[in-house]
Parts: structure tokens; sequence; C-alpha cells
């Protein structure tokens, strides 16, 4: 069986794509061919998915159409698979399928997609609450039940690639390091406040740990307001990673964590691929819907009567359902879930 999956346009939602991808295994056999079409972004992911024999470039960016572009891309698949499988709902996802006269095409329906899918789902949001649980239904046949428990995203990690971004970005794993991701892409209301990374930051450092913080290029400034917070000779047991490092080697870097804090975010959904100890915050957004899929997972919230909202900034101009998260909790849950780090964070 050769299996062309559409994969998503989302850090977090690439990796929760794994189960998928497992599912396709379980049910075709190992011999499983499964390519994915996505952006260059999500190379760094896939590689690390022992499930994935290629990842396609798709290059065209989020929201593009190009149908003279889709057309060709289309055109060089012709032959080549005997399913493809469109994670987006988006009409122009299920175009490249289509024009590569794919024999089932196969998705939720969407943006008025007749005809261009072949195998068109009705979704059934109270049957398959969790994104995890349409993902995997798009393996099987419609009236398949989905067995529990259900796979987890797993990426793998080759040592020589983790010894060379340490090296690159000269970090050594003499103390426990806890790594901060406190950028959200989705917006401000998936963020916690800096004051309270800080703070975490600070309690930590005192004892005995080191901080890595994580993010893009746009949370840059944002990492390192985390640390100008810290006094001096705490601020220097801490780094700024954010936008420094490529997607790999901040995969790389994550596997080295002994605990992770993260907001709602791609990066959190990384970590808990890695099998990071992980206190997941949220606070617009809910676990029921896209929860850290791993065995090592404090979830905090508040849970206010206005949240989850699902909105990018709060329609209210609170931001309370984080804002009035103290950093006890944090610190609570850290402690909850390693105590005394081991010194080598892959024997977590």
């Amino acid at each position: 069986m050769r299996i062309l999956i559409v994969g998503p346009s989302w850090v977090g939602d690439m990796v929760m794509a794994q189960t998928l991808f497992a599912c396709l295994k379980l049910r075709h056999g190992a011999d499983c061919a499964i390519d994915v079409l996505a952006p260059d972004w999500s190379r760094p992911i896939l590689e690390r998915m022992p499930e994935v024999r290629n990842a396609l470039s798709f290059p065209l960016g989020h929201g593009v159409l190009d149908l003279a572009a889709r057309r060709r891309i289309g055109h060089s698949l012709r032959g080549q698979y005997d399913q493809a499988i469109v994670l987006p709902n988006s009409l122009k996802s299920a175009l490249v399928p289509w024009f590569a006269g794919i024999p089932q095409r196969t998705g939720w329906r969407g943006e008025m997609r007749y005809g261009l899918l072949n195998d068109l789902r009705l979704l059934d949001k109270q049957r398959y609450p969790l994104m995890i649980e349409r993902f995997m239904a798009l393996a099987f046949e419609p009236t398949h039940v989905l067995q529990r428990p259900y796979p987890r995203p797993t990426l793998s990690i080759d040592s020589d690639s983790r010894q060379a971004a340490l090296a690159h970005f000269e970090l050594e794993l003499d103390r426990p390091v806890l790594a901060l991701c406190p950028g959200a892409e989705f917006g401000e209301a998936k963020r916690w406040p800096v004051e309270h990374y800080a703070r975490v930051a600070d309690e930590k450092i005192r004892q005995g740990w080191q901080v890595w913080l994580f993010g893009s290029a746009s949370d840059r400034v944002g990492c390192e307001d985390i640390r100008s917070q810290l006094i001096p000779g705490l601020r220097e047991e801490s780094v700024n990673l954010a936008g420094a490092t490529s997607l790999a080697e901040a995969i790389d870097l994550l596997s080295c964590a002994h605990a992770v804090v993260s907001n709602d975010s791609g990066l959190m959904h990384v970590a808990a691929a890695l099998n990071r100890p992980l206190v997941a915050l949220y606070g617009s957004t809910s676990p029921d819907f896209t929860p850290p899929l791993a065995a090592q997972v404090e979830i905090v919230r508040l849970g206010l009567d206005c949240s989850p909202c699902f909105d990018r900034t709060c329609r209210f101009g609170h931001y309370n359902c984080l804002r009035d998260l103290p950093p006890e909790l944090v610190l609570d849950a850290l402690q909850r879930l390693v105590g005394e780090p081991l010194a080598d964070p892959q024997a977590i």
C-alpha cells in the first residue's frame, strides 16, 4: 500500500499526525509506504518519525492557492500512490491528490471538496472529540471503532545530531535542564506572562538547575525579557535559544531537558513526543481537544467561566485565564513530576 499524506500546516498538528501514520502501519502492515507532502519547515519532524518513508517538499506558503503549481506537483506524483489522505480541511489542500489521479482520496468534508475527494467522511465531533481521533479515524473504514490505548507520537533522536547541537551552542549537561517554551504562534491568549516564567526560572536556578529558553525569532524578545528579570548571578545560568536554533536543533536540544514548561504550542507537542516531563499551561484553549500525548504530563489551568474561548486575543482584554495562574502551581507541578532529576535526561 502506497499512501500520500497531505500534511497540516502547524508544528503541533504535524506531531500529532504521527498517530495516523502508526494506525496506517497497523492496518496495512510494516511494508506500507507513507510519504508526507508538507512545507519544508516540517522536514525535521517527519525525519524523526520512523513510520514516514519520505518527506515531500510542498513549496507553497499557508493560504496560497497557485493553481498552476498545485497542478504541476500533482502531475509529478501520478501513478505513485494507491491512496491520499488529506488532513487540512481546505479545498486547495485536496487539489494535488486530484491532479495526481490517486485512486482513493480520503478526508473529512470541508470547503466544497465534493469530487476532489472520493472517500469523503462526515465528521461526528461527539464520536471523535480529540484531534488525534480525527486523524486516526482516516486510517480505517468509517465503521471502524478506534482501539485504546491510542498510539503516542514518539520522535526519534540521533545521538550524533544531539551532540552536534550541544556543541554548536556550547551547552553542557552538568546541571539539570529546565526548558521553557513561552511563545505561541496562535496569539497572546495562549501566552503565560513573562514575569511568571521568570519566577519559575529564578526558583529552579536557585535549586541548581539551568534554564534554556526555546521559541521562534518572534519569541526572542520575550525570552530575553524573562532573562532580564533574573538577578545577576542567576541570569548567567540561562540561555536564550529562541530564533537561534533551527527546528531540528530545537528538537534535539529539547530532548536533553529534564523538564519542560510550555504554553499550548507546537513545542509543547514536540516535548511530549520526546517523552520529556512536561508542565503544559492552558488558558484560552483546551486540553480536551489537543492535549499533550505523553506519560509524564501535568496540565495547569484555571478553567475560568470565560475559557476556553479559543480566541487569539482576550475579548475582555484582561487575559485572566493566564495572568491569574500563579507560578506556584507550576513549581508544584514540576516537583510532582521530577522532584530531584536524574543526571541523564534520557534515563527519565
